[in-house]
């Protein structure tokens, strides 16, 4: 492994994760969000995105604290976080969605240091079949939780409702992920590097780059049909 990979691999990770805590800061101190699941979606999304997604959030995310939106309701106003432009509702639709992939798939890549198996020869394959459950569990969950103090529905519908503007997001950002990691192990190092590898875990930042990319044409067009809910 070129010791330059490495070097920028501890950096990306490590920008990640300075971005995410200093996110989590802000929110705890004076920002929770009005939305409680964003609370955990912007510094996740930190987590993959480093500085871009930190300055995201206090670009974007701080409008949907609760601070906010007392302060608009009493104002008679739209909440500062409704009233952003639809390309950005879709980015934070897109990162609400991805925020569940990224967890799930952070869990299911320890899970295969764990108990990992193979499918057609590859490590690799066997660890997408844990991550696919792991992120289609935890993002019908994260879209769950927020249709249900919005819609107002039985718990039967809202698992409904969920499944319907989760699944095909969920899919699409699973697809760039996954095609990412796939280039890197078959095209670039030749082999699965695992999770005991900081390349590993820098490659899995760009492949949640990738699903976002890939994402947020599916979460446009479910915003514009109702079927998802804006942030």
């Amino acid at each position: 492994m070129p010791h330059w990979l490495v070097v920028l691999s501890w950096a990306g990770v490590a920008f990640g994760v300075a971005s995410a805590l200093v996110v989590a800061v802000d929110l705890l101190v004076a920002n929770r969000q009005a939305m409680w699941i964003m609370n955990v979606v912007w510094p996740v999304t930190a987590l993959w995105a480093g500085p871009l997604g930190a300055a995201a959030y206090f670009r974007y995310g701080r409008a949907g604290s609760e601070a906010s939106r007392q302060a608009a309701k009493g104002r008679g106003q739209t909440p500062p976080n409704r009233a952003q432009p639809f390309p950005v509702l879709v980015a934070k639709g897109t990162m609400h969605c991805g925020s569940g992939c990224t967890l799930g798939d952070m869990a299911a890549a320890l899970l295969v240091l764990a108990a990992p198996f193979t499918v057609f020869g590859h490590r690799l394959f066997g660890a997408w079949v844990y991550e696919f459950v792991a992120a289609f569990v935890l993002g019908v969950a994260f879209q769950y939780f927020t249709i249900m103090p919005m819609r107002h529905v039985s718990a039967a519908e809202g698992l409904k409702d969920a499944l319907k503007a989760d699944t095909l997001s969920l899919a699409a950002w699973q697809i760039g992920m996954y095609g990412w990691m796939a280039v890197t192990t078959f095209a670039i190092f030749d082999r699965d590097l695992g999770p005991s590898s900081v390349v590993f875990w820098f490659m899995m930042q760009i492949g949640m780059v990738a699903g976002f990319f890939t994402s947020y044409p599916i979460n446009w067009w479910l915003l514009r049909k109702g079927i998802k809910e804006a942030m």
